[in-house]
């Protein structure tokens, strides 16, 4: 073998020198803090026989456990925040809603008053008008009773005239059908063939003979011409109260008589001029 040959060392390799200083460091510093600690504590202090032992998982469960807790808190917190003022939104809806139905009933209270008060005042003027038409017929029933037949007026005179003047053609078919109800019932809005109101007699006499009227009291009175109660002829049509707001009507028959559907009590019936002297007279044919 050569001298020159490499033969391996057995010594352990030498460690690096920033190796080295690191531990030299280190050590030193964890000398040097033992021996402030011995220098700072008292002589009779006695060693140390208890440590102190670092948060274990289970007290690291119990913190998440507590701030789970305190999240549950706020949440319950807030939705109970969120409820109340709910309520306190449909309270407010709920009172709302109950002060405009309280004016909604009020204004129909008031609507309906108003009407009953209107349909009030309707009747009582219609109540005044009847009645002053009521007191002008009595007072020209007395004007006509308290006057002598030698001192009649032209009226009286012409009405007479007409006495003896009997109806012909449509004249004579009204007059004719008008005679053939007397006896039958008064109602209401009746036409026939049996009962009758006042306007219905009318309409079906002139239907009689060919004639068209309205159905309504005022209507009839309201159609033809004009006439004087001194220059009446059979057929002419009769009315009381005014031409175009007439409440009643009925049929001249000739000699100073008329025949109508009178009222509940009477039915059709035939009178004099006199009974129930007309307004006024309206002539059609």
């Amino acid at each position: 073998m050569s001298h020159t040959a490499h033969i391996p060392s057995h010594r352990k390799p030498r460690r690096s020198a920033s190796k080295l200083a690191l531990r030299a460091g280190v050590a030193g510093g964890v000398l040097g803090t033992i021996a402030v600690a011995g220098a700072a504590g008292p002589a009779n202090a006695e060693p140390v026989t208890e440590t102190i032992e670092m948060p274990t998982l289970g007290s690291l469960d119990a913190g998440t456990g507590l701030a789970s807790a305190v999240a549950a808190s706020a949440e319950a917190s807030q939705q109970e925040a969120l409820d109340q003022n709910l309520q306190t939104q449909e309270d407010a809806a709920l009172q709302k809603a109950a002060k405009e139905a309280k004016k909604a009933k009020s204004e129909a209270d008031r609507k309906a008053a108003a009407e009953r008060a209107e349909k009030a005042r309707l009747k009582a003027e219609q109540e005044r008008k009847e009645a002053a038409a009521r007191a002008s017929r009595d007072s020209a029933r007395t004007q006509l009773s308290s006057t002598s037949a030698s001192n009649d007026s032209g009226s009286t005179a012409s009405d007479s005239g007409s006495q003896t003047q009997a109806p012909t053609g449509s004249a004579a078919a009204i007059v004719a059908f008008a005679r053939a109800q007397i006896g039958d019932a008064y109602v209401s809005g009746g036409t026939g063939p049996n009962s009758w109101d006042c306007s219905g007699l009318v309409q079906a006499a002139y239907r009689a003979a060919g004639i068209d009227l309205p159905r309504i009291s005022y209507e009839q009175s309201s159609m033809g011409t004009s006439v004087s109660l001194s220059n009446l002829q059979p057929g002419d049509i009769l009315y009381w109260g005014s031409r175009s707001g007439s409440y009643h009507v009925a049929i001249y028959v000739g000699g100073g008589k008329y025949v109508g559907a009178q009222n509940p009590s009477s039915g059709v019936v035939e009178h004099t001029m006199d009974w129930d002297t007309p307004s006024g007279a309206v002539r059609i044919l």
